[in-house]
């Protein structure tokens, strides 16, 4: 059926010499500039016209999960993979991750059983998919039980482990998952060395403080995030949907958004949930509360293709021009750090 649309839109379509080349462009440049329903609109476009070409269908696949719409990236990496469209591993690899977002262990699972049978994982990658199918089988089957975590005080032996290795976001989503289904105690020294470097990459440290909340590890332990620094006892750090409410900028985007425009309020919050997934456990170190909401409700705006300035949403929130400016330069620069999939 999605095949028939496709083509009674193709028919009714003059084709113009280097349409889609240009449709292609136009979309990934709004892919670059994070706004996901036009490039999805133009993808879309440009797909009707070349229904082979991987470089669109990876587009979208991007564009889709950015939006939110993950099971319809699924479906197209799925689609990519029946047509042997792309880099296979590349294609797999990105499928695999989507599948992990959706917590579907099961498929990850067969999915990489199937290559090593068939083997098809190049040398480089072989340690990369074994990682990913021994995280598949431990979250599917929770065969690790944690052990009862009674004391910190003793020096237990020190497990191999350098979480500095793991530059890719999605492994660190790996890691990070095994991690929490085990006694973390052998691993202490080089969780605090990890989350108290300057190097190392936010996300991960954020789910290894929220390790030693859950597993009540109550040691001060130094945080190096974005150049600042600062001690914290893990055991009394918020939960992170609480450190979010703490902040009211929920609350004020709630109140100027949610009743009029209930899609755009979560695509919202869903942004400031992410962003201070990354800053997490600082309290807000740059602007007030309206600054952000001020900032984040302008980002959400571009994302839909609209153009206003930033000084009408600082006004919304009544918030400083100077400071909101100076919360939307930061978020500019959480947008550049790699996120699982992203």
């Amino acid at each position: 059926m999605f095949m028939d649309k496709r083509e009674s839109k193709k028919d009714n379509v003059i084709l113009f010499p280097g349409l889609e080349k240009r449709l292609l462009e136009k979309g990934l440049d709004y892919l670059k500039q994070q706004k996901y329903r036009d490039a999805i609109q133009f993808l879309e476009q440009a797909l009707d016209h070349d229904p082979e070409n991987s470089e669109v269908y990876v587009g979208l696949v991007l564009a889709n999960y950015e939006a939110g719409n993950t099971h319809q990236a699924k479906e197209i990496v799925a689609e990519m993979l029946r047509s042997g469209l792309g880099d296979y591993i590349q294609v797999i690899d990105m499928y695999l991750m989507i599948l992990v977002q959706l917590n579907e262990y099961n498929e990850v699972v067969t999915t990489i059983e199937a290559l090593l049978e068939e083997r098809e994982i190049p040398a480089d990658k072989h340690e990369h998919f074994i990682r990913m199918l021994e995280f598949g089988r431990r979250m599917l089957n929770g065969e690790t039980e944690m052990e009862p975590v009674e004391s910190f005080d003793e020096e237990p032996e020190e497990e191999e482990l350098n979480l500095f290795d793991y530059k890719n976001p999605n492994d660190q989503v790996m890691v990070a998952a095994g991690l929490a289904k085990e006694n973390i105690r052998p691993y202490i020294i080089k969780i605090r060395e990890y989350v108290a470097s300057e190097e190392g990459h936010p996300f991960l440290k954020t789910m290894l403080l929220n390790i030693l909340n859950e597993q009540e590890y109550a040691e001060e332990t130094h945080v190096h995030k974005f150049g600042w620094a600062e001690s914290f006892n893990p055991v009394h750090l918020p939960e992170l949907k609480d450190y979010i409410e703490e902040s009211g900028v929920i609350q004020l985007l709630s109140r100027e958004i949610e009743s009029d425009d209930p899609v755009l309020f979560e695509n919202v919050q869903r942004l400031v949930e992410r962003y201070f997934f990354l800053v997490y456990p600082f309290q807000l170190p740059i602007g007030q509360a309206s600054a952000w909401a001020a900032a984040c409700h302008f980002i959400a705006n571009e994302y839909y293709g609209f153009e206003d300035p930033l000084e009408s949403f600082a006004e919304i929130y009544n918030s400083q021009i100077a400071e909101t400016e100076q919360v939307l330069d930061f978020i500019r620069m959480l947008e550049e750090i790699s996120y699982p999939i992203i």
